[in-house]
This record gives structure tokens, sequence and C-alpha cells, in this order.
């Protein structure tokens, strides 16, 4: 979501601070520290702030990796038990669901993930990584802290009628966290109407919102193509069959397959990022291969760009007596948002923040999210929430805002009480009593 989509700041604060329910005092110094736009956050939320980022700077001290994610796991089980929630663990591995209940009506799911990233940490800060080449530098930190948040005013104030699945998922780095938990009966247990999930955003202000109908994140697949030919010398190519030389006329003729099979309409991205062959100038080697991602927003498109590329490439490799191994491994799927679910998440949002820091068409992004399993096997919605322009960062490479997976990211403190306040409307909502 680009920055100019997130819309200008309201400057009616101080006149709205009543209605919203939050003493002009605390409102005040919230929208000074962050410059976000005049919020619904609900009082006991904001107040309990430092307890939340107390939670999330513990998290994002004992950064964990995928199906890791031990500790975490417990803090989170013991946070709920002590609040009187209902906790199951075992799903996925590491990942666990807390329900809360409040009489007959429907179910709904909130998602958070919990894993960080193979990366060092950069920051310096008292809350930085203590765990050497481990980070939480993607904010799974701040999404488990909102949903934490969330779930302890929920236990307190049961103000809806039905069932709140919470539902905090290890490994979404790559690992299908989502698919796991799945596997193991996620929804046959913990059955949902509707199921949401929410990222933080950095460069968009605190207090703005992005979703969309339809997909609003791709499919993410990895290919590997080995390229078997017949060694010789280097001043003797002839006497082999080059693997090099022919790697090299994929690289190109690949590009075909996006251009010239797919429609102009369907959007899709083949990069190839990987081409290894040999270890000596004078020696052409037996083998090459090359590698890569394809990112799409259709799985039909997808069919056709994995069967095309197969075809170009052994059509290549038989040009010049070689032959290959092709892999296709499709990831994650796209993330696609049904309707009904995303108007209803696009209006709670708007309630909040106000239409104008709401953009409930953004453009969709070629990046991945695992949370699109639960969507194919649910409802619901997928949102993008604002982290700030970087500001909050007490250390960092460069100006401006550190984008996701970098060394010197930090989820941005002030969006907790905002994402907990979601959350609750959303459920609030949701299960309204008819």
């Amino acid at each position: 979501m680009s920055e100019h989509q997130a819309c200008r700041a309201r400057t009616d604060g101080a006149d709205q601070a009543a209605t919203f329910g939050v003493s002009s005092d605390v409102e005040a110094n919230f929208h000074a520290r962050t410059r976000a736009p005049p919020m619904k956050l609900i009082p006991e939320i904001l107040a309990a702030q430092a307890e939340i980022q107390a939670l999330r700077r513990d998290i994002h001290a004992h950064p964990e990796l995928c199906f890791e994610e031990q500790r975490t796991s417990d803090l989170v089980a013991a946070k709920l038990a002590e609040w009187g929630i209902e906790v199951h663990r075992g799903l996925g591995k590491t990942g666990l669901v807390g329900v809360i209940r409040n009489g007959e009506g429907q179910r709904i799911g909130l998602r958070a993930d919990m894993d960080a990233l193979p990366l060092a940490e950069a920051n310096q800060f008292a809350h930085r990584s203590r765990h050497e080449g481990k980070m939480h530098a993607c904010g799974h930190d701040g999404h488990t802290a909102m949903l934490l948040g969330a779930a302890h005013y929920l236990a307190r104030h049961r103000n809806f009628s039905g069932t709140v699945h919470l539902i905090f998922q290890p490994a979404e780095e790559g690992g299908g966290g989502a698919r796991e938990m799945i596997r193991d009966g996620l929804f046959d247990r913990f059955p949902c109407d509707a199921v949401f999930g929410m990222h933080n955003w950095p460069g968009v202000p605190v207090g703005a919102f992005g979703t969309r109908v339809g997909p609003l994140m791709a499919s993410s697949n990895e290919f590997r193509i080995v390229i078997k030919g017949k060694g010789a010398h280097a001043a003797l190519p002839h006497n082999g069959n080059d693997p090099v030389f022919v790697g090299a006329q994929m690289v190109s003729a690949l590009q075909g397959v996006i251009t010239r099979n797919k429609r102009p309409i369907d959007t899709a991205v083949l990069s190839i990022t990987q081409f290894h062959a040999g270890d000596a100038s004078n020696i052409i080697p037996n083998e090459a291969w090359i590698g890569g991602t394809v990112r799409t927003f259709s799985t039909a498109v997808l069919d056709l760009i994995e069967r095309r590329m197969e075809e170009v490439a052994k059509a290549i490799a038989a040009a010049y007596d070689c032959s290959i191994d092709f892999t296709f491994h499709r990831n994650y799927p796209p993330t696609v948002n049904t309707e009904r679910e995303t108007l209803f998440a696009a209006e709670v949002m708007r309630e909040l923040v106000g239409p104008d820091h709401v953009d409930a068409n953004i453009d969709p992004t070629m990046g991945a999210e695992d949370f699109s399993f639960m969507l194919i096997e649910k409802p619901g919605c997928f949102a993008f929430i604002g982290n700030g322009d970087g500001d909050h960062r007490e250390q960092g490479h460069g100006l401006g805002p550190c984008m996701l997976h970098n060394p010197s990211y930090d989820f941005n403190d002030e969006l907790l009480p905002l994402g907990a306040t979601y959350w609750v409307r959303l459920v609030e909502k949701f299960l309204a009593p008819a």
C-alpha cells in the first residue's frame, strides 16, 4: 500500500474526544505522539498500552523461527489462561487457539502470526533480539500483542453473542503454518463463519487501513530447472553439450511465457534469481541449474505458466542434445478476500478512523501470505494497517521507514491500541446480538 493512498489527517480530534469516550488528555497525548487521525479507541485498551507494549517487546527480544515458537506459545497460553480464556494447544505444532464464548450466535476467527525471521538484528535498543541470527523483522511480535490486547478486553467485556476463536499461528514465514493448523483440524474443532487477519505496513501512517475485495496478495511459487548436458574442455566446446549455454537461452525464453502465453490482463511475475554451474574457468560442466519464483493472482494462470515453462525448457534443452529435471513447488496460494466480509471489515475500519483513512480498494501486492490457506477454507478478509513513517525507531539505517524484513525494522508500539480496538469492534459488530 503506497503512502499516497493513506489519506490526510483530520484536525478535529479535540472536538471528537468526548464522543469517542476517551479522555481529552489521553487522546491528545496519543495523537501528539503519533500524528495519527482521530480514532475511536477503546479507553481501557488505550490505558493498557504499556502492558501490551511490554508483551510485544518481550516477544521481540525472544524471536523464534518457524515451528520453534515454544516460548512465544507458552507466553500466549499463560496470558490467555490467566484471563480465564479456554486454551487449546498443539495445532500446527506450536500453534494454539483461545476460545471466548458468550451465548449462542455465529463464530468468528481472528488470526495473528507468531514467528520471526532468520535475520541478524541491527537495532541496539533494550528490547533487541537476544538470539543471534533471529529477529522479528516482519512485526509478528506486534500482531501477537495486538490480538492479546483484544483477548484481554473481550474476556472482561463480553459485549457479543457467539464465539470468538483467537488463532495464534506459527510459521507464516515460509513454513505454511496456517496450512498445518488446518490439517490438524483447526476449522473442524473451532468452526468459524468468517476469519480475519491483518498485517502492519511500514511507510503508511498509523491510523490508516487498506484492503480490497478479491485478490489482495499473490501466490508464491518456486522452481528449479536442472540442465543435464555433457562436459568438455572449454577450448573444445564441440566435444560436449554445454548446459550453461542452454541455461542462458532459457533465462531469456522463459520470459516469453509471461509476455506471449498468458493474457496481458492477467498479472504475473516470473523472476529467475539463481544460475549455478561449474567451478573452473576452463571446464564446461556436465550440469547447470537455474531457479526463481513465479507470482500470480490466479490458479488458472499459474497452471498455464507452470505447464509452458516445462514445455519451453524441455524444447530448448532438446535442441542442444541436453535434458532437464523440472521442479515446480507451489508454496502459498493467492490471498483472496471475499466480498461480504471485506465490505464488513472496511465498515468497521471507517467507524474507527473515518472514511478518509480507509482505502477499501488498494492495489494488490505481489507479496504472499499464508493466511490464504484460511481464506480457501472460510470466507474472510485480510487487511493492512499502517505502521507509521519510521520516527518510532530509536536506531536504524538511513531515513524514513524501514520496510519489512529489514535488519533495522521495529514494530510501532503506537499501533497496538488501534489494532486491538479493531479486533474488538470487529467481534462486537460481527457477533452483535440479534
